[in-house]
C-alpha cells in the first residue's frame, strides 16, 4: 500500500546509514588504490612549476610594469608638449559653422543658461 505522504519513503533507518556509510569507505578505499605509481611525481613537478611561474609574473608585475608606464607617461608628455608648441606657433584658423536649420531643433527650452546650451556644450568645439 503506497502511502499518502511522499516524504515518507525517505526517511533514513539506521541501517540504511550503516549501508551508506559503509559504501562511502569502499568506494574511498578502492580510488585511492588505483595510484599510478609517477603520479606523485608528476604532481610535485606541477607544483614546481606553478611556483617559477607564479614567481616570474610576479617579478614582471612589480619590476617591469611601473617602468613601462613610466617610460610611455613620458612619451605621453613629450608628444603634448610638442603639439602644444605647434600649435603656439601656428594658430588653428577658427571654422566658422554654418547655421543649418536642422541642427539645434529645440522645441522646448533647456532649463539651465539661455536654454540653448546642452548641458555640455562647449563653445571651443561645438560651434556658437
Amino acid at each position: 500500500m503506497a502511502s499518502r505522504f511522499p516524504l515518507a519513503r525517505l526517511s533514513i533507518t539506521a541501517t540504511t546509514a550503516t549501508r551508506n556509510r559503509v559504501a562511502y569507505n569502499t568506494r574511498r578505499n578502492f580510488a585511492t588504490e588505483a595510484v599510478p605509481e609517477n603520479f606523485v611525481a608528476k604532481r610535485k613537478a606541477v607544483e614546481e612549476h606553478a611556483k617559477s611561474s607564479s614567481d616570474l609574473w610576479k617579478k614582471v608585475s612589480l619590476f617591469v610594469c611601473p617602468v613601462a608606464l613610466l617610460v610611455s607617461s613620458a612619451n605621453a608628455l613629450m608628444i603634448m608638449k610638442q603639439h602644444e608648441a605647434h600649435n603656439l606657433e601656428h594658430p588653428h584658423h577658427e571654422v566658422e559653422h554654418p547655421p543649418f536649420d536642422y541642427q539645434k531643433i529645440r522645441h522646448k527650452p533647456f532649463f539651465w543658461g539661455d536654454g540653448d546650451h546642452t548641458l555640455f556644450h562647449n563653445p571651443a568645439v561645438n560651434g556658437p
